[in-house]
C-alpha cells in the first residue's frame, strides 16, 4: 500500500505505540503531552544531537536532523543522526554522494535518554527510520544504534527480517489506531510511573473500569440464562 501526503504519521509515534498503545492514543489523537523530568532529559539529549551541523570524524560524514519519510509505511519524521561510511573500492552496495568520491553506507542513530528498556519500542522506531532512507535513496540499510546517553554506549541494530517484518506491522497497527480515533484502555503496569502522562490516562481507573464492564457484560449474559 502506498499512503498518500497527507496520511504520513510521525515515525516517533512508533516508539509510542509500542511502549503503550493508550500513551500513543493519548498524543497523537488526543494532542496530550505532559513534560516530566524524564522527557526533559530525553528532549535536550535531541536538542544537543541537532545543533551540530554536518561533519567529518574520522573519515565518516556525519547528517543531523534529516528529514525522513515513507509512503510505503506511511510515515515521515526526522533522524537524530545518519553516519554515511565510506565502503571501500569494489564493495557493493551504498550512495553516492554530492561532492564526494566513491559510495557511502548508510547508517541511522536514535539519541535515548537513560538506559536500554525492555521490548522492541526503540528498535522498531530505529528500523522505521532506516526503511525510509532505503526507500528516498534507493539502498539498502543493514545496521544502525541506539545510544543511550545514561550508559553513554550504542547499541548497534541489525535490521534483519524479523525487525522488518515487526516494523511494518507496527506501522499497520498505528495506521488502524488512528483510523479508528479512539483511545484504547490498558491494564497499569510498572512501566506507567515512568510516563510523562501518568496523571491524564489513570491506567488503575481505565483498568478497572474495563475488568468491571466486562464483570457486567457476563453477569448479563448468566442472567439471560436463568430467565
Amino acid at each position: 500500500m502506498i499512503y498518500p501526503e497527507d496520511d504520513l504519521l510521525p515515525i516517533s509515534a512508533m516508539q509510542h505505540l509500542e511502549f503503550c498503545p493508550r500513551q500513543c492514543a493519548l498524543i497523537h489523537l488526543e494532542g496530550i503531552w505532559d513534560e516530566n523530568r524524564l522527557t526533559a532529559e530525553g528532549r535536550i539529549q535531541h536538542d544537543r544531537a541537532h545543533t551540530l551541523q554536518r561533519e567529518f570524524s574520522e573519515g565518516v560524514l556525519i547528517a543531523r536532523s534529516l528529514r525522513l519519510h515513507s509512503f510505503r509505511l506511511g510515515l515521515v519524521g526526522q533522524a537524530d543522526v545518519v553516519e554515511f561510511l565510506q565502503l571501500s573500492e569494489g564493495d557493493h552496495g551504498g550512495v553516492s554522494l554530492e561532492g564526494l568520491s566513491g559510495k557511502w553506507q548508510l547508517f541511522p542513530v536514535e539519541y535515548k535518554r537513560g538506559r536500554a528498556k525492555q521490548g522492541k519500542c526503540d528498535i522498531v522506531q530505529l528500523c522505521a527510520q532506516a526503511i525510509c532512507l532505503e526507500e528516498m535513496l534507493d539502498t539498502t540499510v543493514y545496521k544502525g544504534a541506539l545510544f543511550y546517553c545514561r550508559q553513554r554506549r550504542r547499541k548497534e541494530v541489525v535490521f534483519n527480517h524479523d525487525i522488518r517484518r515487526k516494523t511494518e506491522e507496527t506501522a499497520r497497527r498505528l495506521h488502524e489506531l488512528i483510523s479508528k480515533g479512539k483511545t484504547p484502555n490498558v491494564r497499569y503496569d510498572k512501566k506507567c510511573l515512568n510516563c510523562s502522562l501518568l496523571t491524564h490516562c489513570m491506567p488503575k481507573v481505565t483498568g478497572v473500569r474495563k475488568n468491571l464492564e466486562h464483570y457486567l457484560h457476563g453477569s448479563e449474559e448468566a442472567y439471560g440464562e436463568h430467565e
